[in-house]
């Protein structure tokens, strides 16, 4: 791009290119840790101490933009969602205390070890399955990404909830939604067939509320409404607000971490053939994957009052763009932070899930299905490796890094 178009001050950074955002991260970090980039309106943080303390100092910058669409709906699309009855707010992460406290107190009793590590029979058998019919294709290959990341936490998440597999196809559709219009930059006609999606997500999130008090299960919807019914204080519009969240991303970023697993481990043979050799080693490389080459690489605050980020004064009703993806790499923190390790003594320190009283709830949960399925895909598949040629692209978006496609291949006959 030329200087005519991006001014030496953005020092290379192109707020909505995930394809290799790293060196234009470095350069901030070592020219203007805190940028305010006019494109978009927000002030850039790229240092990990900076970003860490933004997190957590939660009364200065606020999560309440966290949520909201990068790019404005259009009138059409405000129409669509208002016909439709579209009320749908954050869960948690557009909440702020004291709020936030209160219903993040009742999750949490839902969102149990317990809970999580029931299904996790549930999710080694799915990723075998996955793994069956991606290489029951042959020797044409296959797409981590599109046979096995795709679908797995979806069933996953859809199992926790009570939800019939059957609605994978809905639930991803209503989720592609959700991220393009929130995270990217749509025309208003483009906002439009989202919109629509919208709505239909946002009514599902209350059906679900409604038929756990009419028909209770043993799922997580049924063990929220419990908690109401005891006499935690949550209403049914908080309960299927926080559906709303999962419903994305209980799923979304967690197909992303088990692609992106793949995809680095494979470009890095030696730690793969590591794992295939002992997978015990497979959670501290899950934490090396999440620091090196999170899900989403930066997040949304909002000063409600002036402060100060990095020794750069942040006037009041100012938006901030935590940009974790670099704090991750930050060499104050991590000793060669380009080099991907897996033996990294301090890689589980990464903001990939954020800090303070937002880290995500469902970090286990996530954790749990890249283990599992990193576990199976080294012991089916020991010669996996990524087609010779292919070039690996990324959406493009403000927050999440998605690769598009993770094509691979192996040897035949595959080992059992």
């Amino acid at each position: 791009m030329s200087d005519a178009v991006c001014p030496a001050g953005y020092h290379g950074f192109e707020p909505f290119d995930m394809n290799n955002p790293f060196p234009a991260y470095e350069e901030l970090r070592k020219e203007q840790p805190v940028m305010f980039d006019d494109r978009i309106g927000y002030y850039v943080v790229t240092r990990y101490d900076d970003v860490k303390a933004t997190f957590e100092n939660w009364e200065t910058f606020s999560s309440e933009n966290a949520q909201a669409p990068v790019r404005p709906l259009g009138a059409p699309a405000k129409q669509v969602m208002a016909d439709g009855g579209f009320t749908a707010y954050s869960g948690l992460s557009a909440r702020i205390p004291p709020e936030h406290t209160r219903i993040r107190n009742v999750a949490s009793k839902a969102f149990t070890p317990r809970r999580y590590k029931v299904l996790e029979p549930m999710i080694r058998d799915n990723v075998n399955i996955l793994i069956e019919n991606m290489l029951a294709k042959g020797t044409d290959g296959g797409d981590v990404l599109a046979d096995i990341a795709y679908d797995l936490p979806t069933i996953t998440i859809l199992t926790l909830l009570g939800v019939p597999v059957s609605k994978i196809p809905e639930v991803k559709e209503w989720a592609t939604s959700r991220a393009v219009i929130t995270w990217a930059e749509l025309t208003d006609e483009e906002q439009i067939p989202h919109a629509h999606n919208m709505v239909k997500y946002w009514n599902y999130c209350q059906h679900l509320v409604a038929n756990a008090k009419a028909n209770p299960g043993d799922n997580l919807v049924t063990d929220i409404v419990k908690l109401q019914e005891a006499g935690d204080e949550i209403s049914d519009h908080e309960i299927a607000s926080v559906l709303y969240s999962m419903l994305f991303a209980g799923h979304e970023t967690t197909t992303t971490l088990i692609s992106n697993a793949v995809r680095v481990l494979l470009q890095h043979r030696v730690a793969y053939e590591s794992l295939v050799a002992d997978p015990t080693k497979i959670p501290a490389a899950i934490d090396e994957v999440l620091r090196f080459s999170p899900s989403i690489v930066a997040w949304r605050r909002k000063a409600v009052k002036d402060g100060v980020i990095g020794g750069v004064e942040i006037p009041a009703g100012s938006n901030i763009l935590l940009v974790m993806g670099s704090a991750n790499r930050d060499d104050s923190v991590f000793a060669q932070p380009d080099a991907f390790d897996i033996g990294r003594e301090n890689a589980r320190n990464h903001l990939a899930f954020g800090y303070g009283i937002h880290y995500c709830l469902g970090n286990m949960l996530a954790k749990l299905q890249a283990r599992v399925a990193l576990e199976e895909i080294t012991k089916n598949v020991p010669t996996l490796r990524l087609k010779p040629g292919s070039e690996i692209s990324f959406g493009e978006n403000l927050s999440f890094r998605v690769p598009t496609a993770v094509p691979v291949e192996w040897d035949t006959p595959v080992s059992a």
